[in-house]
């Protein structure tokens, strides 16, 4: 024993400063990536697909054809007010639907068919009855984010809203003397026609959690993968005599068993798979049979969820192997710092700052949020993310395999192995 006390270690400058370093750094990182993708999404929003369906049949006015929706429709299009925050989707009401049940679209502004013969028809009220004011429709779709369906929402309203108000002028221009043998209430409805009504595209059942349950979801099969890595890490270690086991106050240990990193690294894999089996479906059963979850497509998910916890998890073990103790940290940047707000699941994907966006296109939990959003609203299609979420999945593995086997039968070959060999004992004779 040194006989120094165990205290005097604070006294230690390297370990104020290496400690400082990290935590330091660890926690910018996440003020960074936490805060900063999400300071402003309305000021970084670019190309927020919104989808403009003009059903509008138009009306004959004294031989004259005169088709309002296509006016709106027009000048929604060219409008320079939103710049290109919103990508605006000419489609019909069919292909909105669809693009709707896809999450493909935020929200949807729709004219009616009768639009312009009801917008018409105000000019024509000749009594003192409130004639029934024309309807300009915004759906949101709150399955595809709920600040994504926001932003969508207020500029697909403001763009109505806008176009009501064109509408306005060019009517009172129609009507010109006309107006004064109207009713006060026909005239004020001339200069605003358009009543903005707001509806849910793409209702979702009540167990839904608002449209976030996918994202949950997917953050906990990430969560698991992630910590089990950590858990299946040190238990590989103690099970090979590498390290000690502490169990409250004791201490257990085992015989020291040589591995190379890269059998360690096989044997923490096989484990892994296996036991995602286990990990997957305990999730599955705590989310849907437990909490009530509303999920369609259970053997799906279930398949999902097992593979979603095996990637994750052999992802996880990878950096573990490769970088040694800093590699728990390393692990939870990119599964937690750098993934949480690139999942596109809050704040989505077209309000995040350009460097957010290139991260997005690869973490792993904007890819299992995906997929796990198609099977839970969106009927399971495969693009609307599930295959994209697949895929990915896919090349993440093969990318942990290649990066992790890579790296550590380079670490074997050079001879860095995590115990020293012990010299044989027949050099050693010989070297008395």
């Amino acid at each position: 024993m040194s006989g120094i006390h165990p205290f005097r270690v604070l006294r230690a400058k390297p370990l104020w400063i290496a400690n400082g370093v990290i935590t330091g750094v660890l926690a910018l990182l996440f003020a960074v990536f936490y805060v900063g993708a999400n300071i402003d999404p309305a000021d970084h929003l670019t190309k927020l697909p919104v989808g403009l369906v003009d059903a509008d049949k138009g009306a004959a006015v004294g031989g004259e054809r005169v088709d309002l929706g296509a006016r709106i429709a027009e000048s929604i299009e060219k409008s320079t007010a939103s710049g290109d925050k919103i990508d605006w989707k000419m489609l019909d009401e069919k292909e909105m639907r669809e693009e709707l049940g896809k999450g493909k679209l935020f929200g949807a502004l729709v004219v009616p068919a009768d639009f312009t013969s009801s917008v018409l028809g105000l000019a024509d009220t000749a009594d003192t009855t409130t004639p029934a004011r024309p309807t300009l429709t915004v759906l949101t779709n709150q399955s595809a984010g709920s600040i994504g369906s926001g932003l969508a929402r207020t500029a697909t309203t403001q763009a109505a809203e806008n176009a009501s108000l064109q509408v306005g002028k060019d009517l009172t221009a129609r009507t010109g003397a006309q107006q004064a043998k109207l009713p006060a209430a026909a005239r004020l409805l001339l200069a605003d026609p358009a009543a903005v009504t707001v509806e849910d595209g793409h209702p979702l059942d009540s167990h839904s959690g608002l449209g976030m349950t996918a994202f949950y979801y997917a953050l906990t099969l990430v969560v698991v993968g992630m910590l089990s890595a950590n858990v299946l890490s040190g238990q590989v270690d103690h099970a090979l005599g590498y390290t000690h086991n502490d169990m409250g106050p004791l201490r257990l240990h085992r015989p020291l068993i040589r591995a190379t990193r890269v059998q360690t690294l096989v044997i923490s894999t096989t484990l892994m798979a296996g036991l995602s089996l286990l990990m997957g479906t305990l999730v599955m059963v705590g989310a849907v049979g437990v909490m009530g979850m509303d999920a369609s497509h259970l053997p799906l998910l279930w398949l999902y969820s097992v593979c979603a916890v095996a990637v994750a998890g052999i992802g996880a073990l990878t950096l573990l192997a490769v970088f040694g103790t800093p590699g728990m940290l390393v692990v939870t940047l990119v599964f937690i710092g750098m993934a949480v707000p690139t999942a596109g699941a809050t704040t989505p994907i077209e309000a995040l700052p350009g460097f957010y966006r290139f991260l997005a296109e690869f973490e792993p939990l904007r890819q299992i949020t995906g997929g796990v959003r198609s099977i839970l609203y969106y009927d399971a299609q495969g693009d609307a993310g599930l295959t994209r979420g697949w895929v990915m999945m896919a090349a993440g593995l093969l990318a942990a395999a290649l990066f992790g086997f890579g790296v550590l039968g380079w670490y074997d070959r050079k001879g860095l192995h995590r115990i020293p060999a012990e010299p044989e004992p027949e050099k050693t004779a010989a070297a008395a």
